[in-house]
């Protein structure tokens, strides 16, 4: 993969903004000597520079002025803080073009907007697009999910930009800003449903007399053998489903099971009350 002739810097370097780090130096998209990280702790910075060999500080402000791509790998409610420290700058002003890249949850754009927008004209805001990512912890392992939206100063070259960035961790799709809390429901929580699902499998065959480590293995090799064969054919999951369900046999006794106790309606509705909690901390 080509790499891109900028600068990008991280605004926090927690598990998420670490693992764009080192998925940007493995695809070779950017050197080390290209990725600058800010954070208010020394001994993560340490840790980066130690391991990454990138440039590290502990100044927002600097890292924002001398970055072409600047991520904000920050908490959410770390946010009105950091930003209104960066435009409230003395000599605050946008010269050259600079991509803000989002990945705090919750943050919609019009409030990153409000607060790096507002001391600067019209021409200013048009050099500082923002565009706001939804990722999942996958990413961690470089098979991630990412929704991704961009306000209307995004061009068609910093979209591809950004997708190219986020496709060193996994898989990215474009959205409309509305539908990023239907993201984050589905694919930003959906990790944890799978856990949640692993557990329970592990436990049932702790309870049916297996050992937990067997437990525990027969079902990790389970879920990816599934996964898997969900790639390779092309099929429905619930073709797949009805393949491995004989009449009278144990994957349909099970599955009569979970119907009784609307499994699916209430993942279903699981899905739908992380959507909805996702609106409401956008708000």
């Amino acid at each position: 993969m080509a790499e891109l002739n900028k600068k990008i810097g991280f605004i926090g370097s927690g598990n998420m903004g670490e693992a764009f780090v080192g998925a940007l130096i493995q695809s070779g998209i950017f050197s080390p000597s290209t990725i600058y990280v800010s954070d208010i702790s020394e001994e993560r910075l340490n840790m980066m520079r130690g391991t990454y060999g990138i440039h590290t500080m502990n100044n927002n402000v600097r890292l924002f002025s001398e970055c072409d791509i600047v991520v904000l790998a920050i908490k959410p409610q770390q946010m009105n803080q950091i930003l209104s420290q960066i435009s409230g700058q003395e000599g605050y002003g946008i010269s050259d073009r600079k991509l803000v890249i989002s990945i705090a949850a919750g943050i919609p754009i019009r409030k990153i907007e409000a607060l790096l927008y507002s001391p600067l004209d019209d021409g200013s805001r048009q050099k500082l697009p923002i565009i706001r990512v939804m990722p999942n912890t996958p990413a961690l392992v470089l098979s991630g999910m990412s929704g991704m939206s961009a306000n209307a100063y995004v061009t068609a070259d910093e979209v591809t930009m950004t997708k190219t960035i986020l496709e060193a961790m996994g898989k990215v799709v474009e959205f409309k800003e509305e539908e990023l809390d239907a993201v984050t429901g589905l694919s930003g929580s959906g990790p944890a449903y799978v856990f949640y699902l692993a557990e329970s499998m592990t436990q049932a065959g702790i309870n049916v007399g297996l050992d937990p480590n067997d437990a525990a293995v027969l079902t990790l090799a389970t879920l990816e053998g599934a996964v898997q064969l969900m790639k390779a054919r092309d099929e429905s999951p619930e073709e797949l489903r009805r393949k491995v369900t004989s009449p009278g046999g144990t994957t349909e006794a099970a599955l009569k099971v979970m119907e009784e106790n609307k499994v699916r309606q209430n993942i279903i509705d699981a899905i739908a009350a992380a959507t909805r909690r996702s609106k409401e901390l956008s708000q």
